[in-house]
């Protein structure tokens, strides 16, 4: 017993001094606890909206409120045209458009059914499908207040308007057209987080390091040139990725594969930066390891990888967009399924490359301190 208890306060007090691992193992679990409970939503609402209001009237206003009423959908643009519609859609700046036409309610109360057109960014099936099953019962109960008396026989049997559904850039609702893109940036983002995770820290461990302190370079140049060979080990996964999302899935590439292999460029350094960063904390390989998985949960479930990102809640959605991942999903699902151009892939590259350069300078200011 006695050899027992030694064993047990030798165990104890080497937990103690590695405050990293036992900060992980407190950590990991409640991060799973919070970001399981509360991002972790199938049925997301208020959604982003637009409306292209062509009607004033009565009856076009109560089908509005009662679209909003329903509480998966927002209001948040007013659009003057359907070349704003398309592209505030194509932006990703919406997730539907709803297209009241002129006479609408001219057309209503002469019994015509006018025509009632949702445009819907489809690219996630799982972010539109309840909303868009909601809109069908809507279309035959938004105006029962009004058509009363003379008016009830505009209710008919079909409903009193036609509700066109349009969903844009994956019509068929394939889930593989959603989640292949996405998977480039998962893959990415493991892989090159912890292959430069134990960059520094297997120097150390292999006795190597003093090698390294002792040549002529300086921190920033050990650092980059850790960091160049990984992006051709990225470029060979994104080829495969693209290669069997293509041939063995079918899932298309609308736009430029130029603009996609620059934003797979950046987004690869930026990850391989945050990477070197953990390596220059991590003790060991152990701890740079713990450190990569830490971010890569998060990662995954605050990105709109695995769940809708507008159905999260919003302060998940602000911690989402810090992360790197979170826009390149952005990019590569609206290259290859909606053909964006450079404009829109520019607005989503700045902050994947602000993310890469405070990383780099971080573990320059970090491997600095090392050498001193």
């Amino acid at each position: 017993m006695a050899r027992l208890a030694a064993m047990l306060v030798k165990e104890f007090t080497q937990m103690r001094r590695d405050r990293l691992t036992f900060g992980m193992m407190l950590g990991i679990p409640l991060m799973q606890l919070v970001l399981f409970g509360f991002v972790i939503n199938a049925d997301p609402k208020h959604l982003a909206t637009g409306v292209v209001l062509a009607d004033r009237g009565p009856q076009a206003r109560t089908v509005l409120h009662a679209i909003c009423n329903s509480g998966y959908f927002d209001f948040v643009r007013l659009l003057e045209n359907e070349a704003e519609a398309e592209a505030v859609l194509l932006g990703g700046e919406v997730q539907f458009v709803v297209n009241i036409p002129a006479n609408f309610s001219r057309d209503l109360l002469r019994g015509e059914r006018p025509a009632l057109l949702v445009e819907a960014d489809a690219t996630d099936p799982a972010a539109t499908g309840n909303a868009l099953n909601t809109l069908r019962v809507l279309a035959e109960k938004a105006l029962e207040h009004d058509l009363k008396g003379p008016l009830a026989a505009l209710g008919g049997s079909d409903g009193p308007i036609e509700l066109r559904i349009h969903p844009r850039y994956n019509p068929e609702a394939i889930t593989q057209y959603n989640i292949i893109p996405g998977l480039m940036g998962v893959i990415l983002t493991m892989t090159m987080i912890l292959i430069t995770g134990l960059a520094i820290t297997r120097e150390r461990e292999r006795g190597t390091m003093e090698n390294l302190l002792s040549m002529p370079t300086r921190p920033l140049e050990v650092l980059i040139g850790k960091i160049i060979p990984y992006i051709l080990i990225g470029y060979i996964q994104v080829a495969v990725i693209l290669a069997a999302g293509y041939y063995l899935f079918g899932v298309p590439i609308a736009g430029s594969v130029s603009l996609l292999l620059i934003a797979a460029f950046v987004f690869i350094v930026a990850n391989l930066a945050m990477g070197i960063t953990f390596s220059t904390i991590a003790r060991n390989q152990l701890q740079a390891m713990q450190m990569a998985f830490f971010v890569f949960l998060p990662s995954i479930l605050l990105s709109g990888f695995m769940f809708p990102f507008r159905g999260m809640p919003v302060w998940a959605q602000y911690l989402g967009e810090i992360l790197p991942l979170t826009h390149f999903l952005r990019l590569v699902r609206g290259i290859m399924l909606k053909g964006i151009g450079v404009t829109e892939v520019m607005q989503g590259l700045w902050p994947i490359g602000l993310f890469g350069v405070v990383a780099l300078a971080i573990a320059a200011k970090r491997f600095r301190r090392t050498l001193d």
